[in-house]
């Protein structure tokens, strides 16, 4: 297909919505063919180095722009979307036309894999002709784009609405958009008139502000009807753990216990570890928290060493688990172990269903055989983090998770979809989060006889906070829709946690730069988004990890 700018003088959100999303599908089509030419490119190199291990720059690369442009084609399809419902408004043609101004000039000239590593198309094999006939075939969306006018007039829009459920059309159906607004309205109330005092203190969220999640059935979203769930799938899930994070990424995370949980159980249990369980996590009756990392096993689970050795009608578990999330409180645990020391790797390993009492923080494990002490840490309060030791805490054998052992990674790896989508969308609450704190600031805050806002270096930050936003969130949902398909989607589930938790980071770091020293100080919540946006590029995968698995599914074919 050949690609025709709009000439030197035209104007695309002159020419009309529809000719502005043309133009945008044309710009996906030609960066699919700067992306085609990178995986030949990569694979030479990787060949040359002798592995991925020995080329992850260029792999790493390949990853980052795959998902640059992966979100710039869900930008592009999310105003097709609203265009055909007439919802396709001058807001969203800015942003629209912003994101590709931007990421369509990052794939030609560097994009960002942190503050210290860009990936340039140059280095991963793209030859230079075929990046000139890519710059040439988005010169213009790239120029305006990324003209002043486009983000005054952004930053006029935002300015307008301040208190906004979002920052453009988010495309959401009828169903989601009341999720959205159920789970805004709670958050307003019940989250974040509190949520700075619960982590300057290190408390836990109130249990009572748990009860009322499950009353609005946020644990059991995405479970099916018949085990207590509401059916209302991954997208659902999506909608309220963003709205919920955007309030404390502590309570948006509460309901990934019970989305790992109970994905656990309902694809890998026996019938009747469905019945016992699921309801259970369903009502939050019972509070379920994950016990896979040990303290020399973060991202390599095949070296795991805690041991499951069955001794009657009980397993004996023994062993250092660490980095566990609101184990104190816990019902119920999912233990990755190892059954079988004789089977290397991920062969040997099983999961158990491991019921506990509740603790306090007087007595956090009253459980035989169990003890642990909390790990602080700088942000993603409310649910505590421990070091847990086992010796010998016995778990009946009947809650072998299948009721078959060795099957504990896989079943492992069947959630990790599920878990980086949620994951995704709470990277996009905190970035959100650090956009309204950002905004409000700058508003509210004036040097000079004016509001710092009217100062482009300051509005801009967050015009492009409110740009990259919808970007991360077009590409969750999207990634979401999949999974609610019945597709697989490892590869786009882990692009939008990728980006979400870029696009969080560079939220609340700029957030923090416009409230300058204020910034600094404890008693300003943007210092708490700052510390809680650190954590989404490591845990649920790594950023590093993330890109590996991407370029790894890339390089096998997929699109």
């Amino acid at each position: 297909m050949s690609v025709t700018p709009m000439k030197a003088g035209e104007n695309l959100l002159a020419a009309g919505p529809v000719k502005l999303i043309e133009r945008s599908g044309e710009a996906v089509a030609s960066a699919d063919k700067i992306l085609q030419a990178a995986k030949a490119g990569v694979r030479i190199k990787i060949q040359e180095e002798g592995g991925v291990d020995q080329a992850q720059h260029a792999a790493h690369g390949l990853a980052w722009l795959a998902t640059t442009v992966e979100g710039l084609r869900q930008m592009h399809d999310w105003a097709a979307r609203l265009q055909d419902e007439g919802r396709f408004g001058e807001f969203e043609q800015l942003l629209l036309i912003a994101a590709f101004g931007e990421y369509a000039a990052q794939i030609a000239n560097g994009i960002p894999m942190s503050q210290l590593e860009i990936a340039r198309a140059d280095a991963l094999g793209v030859p230079k002709a075929e990046l000139r006939r890519y710059e040439d075939s988005v010169e213009d969306l790239v120029a305006e784009g990324g003209a002043e006018s486009v983000k005054a007039r952004l930053a006029e829009l935002i300015a307008a609405q301040p208190e906004a459920m979002t920052f453009g059309d988010t495309g959401l159906d009828e169903t989601h958009a009341q999720i959205q607004d159920l789970m805004r309205k709670f958050s307003l109330e019940e989250v974040i008139p509190h949520a700075h005092e619960w982590h300057l203190k290190n408390e836990y969220i109130p249990l009572e502000v748990i009860a009322k999640l499950a009353e609005l059935g946020v644990f059991g979203l995405a479970l099916p009807e018949e085990f207590g769930g509401m059916a209302l799938g991954k997208e659902s899930m999506c909608v309220a753990s963003e709205e919920l994070s955007r309030g404390y990424i502590g309570v948006g995370s509460l309901g990934t216990r019970a989305e790992i949980a109970g994905e656990l159980i309902l694809h890998n249990g026996t019938p009747e570890q469905k019945e016992k369980y699921l309801p259970k996590i369903a009502s939050g009756e019972m509070l379920p928290t994950a016990v896979f990392t040990e303290p020399n096993t973060g991202s390599d689970l095949a070296s795991l060493k805690t041991r499951a050795v069955k001794d009657g009608d009980v397993y004996k578990i023994t062993g250092q688990k660490t980095w566990i999330t609101h184990p104190v409180r816990a019902d119920i645990m999912t233990v990755l172990t190892r059954t079988n020391p004789n089977e290397p790797g991920y062969k040997g390993l099983s999961m158990f269903l491991a019921e506990k009492p509740r603790g306090s923080d007087d007595e956090p494990f009253p459980a035989k055989g169990m003890t642990g002490g909390e790990i602080e840490v700088l942000g993603y309060r409310g649910m505590k983090e421990y070091d847990i030791s086992f010796d010998s805490f016995e778990v009946p054998a009947e809650n072998l998770l299948g009721g078959v052992e060795g099957q504990g990674f896989k079943q492992l790896m069947n959630t990790f979809e599920g878990a980086r989508i949620q994951t995704a969308a709470r990277a996009v609450g905190v970035a959100q989060c650090a956009m309204d704190l950002g905004l409000k600031y700058a508003l509210e805050r004036v040097q000079f006889g004016k509001p710092i806002y009217s100062f482009p270096r300051v509005r801009n930050k967050v015009v492009m906070m409110a740009v990259e936003t919808m970007i991360a969130r077009q590409l969750t949902y999207f990634s979401a829709r999949q999974k609610d398909a019945g597709r697989r989607c490892d590869l786009e589930a882990g692009m939008a946690k990728l980006l979400g938790a870029r696009v969080a980071w560079a939220n609340a770091d700029n957030a923090l730069q416009i409230h300058g020293g204020n910034g600094f100080a404890l008693e300003y919540p943007i210092s708490r988004v700052l510390c809680d946006a650190r954590i989404l590029n490591i845990f649920e995968g790594a950023a590093e990890i993330q890109a590996q698995v991407i370029a790894r599914r890339l390089l096998e074919g997929a699109n």
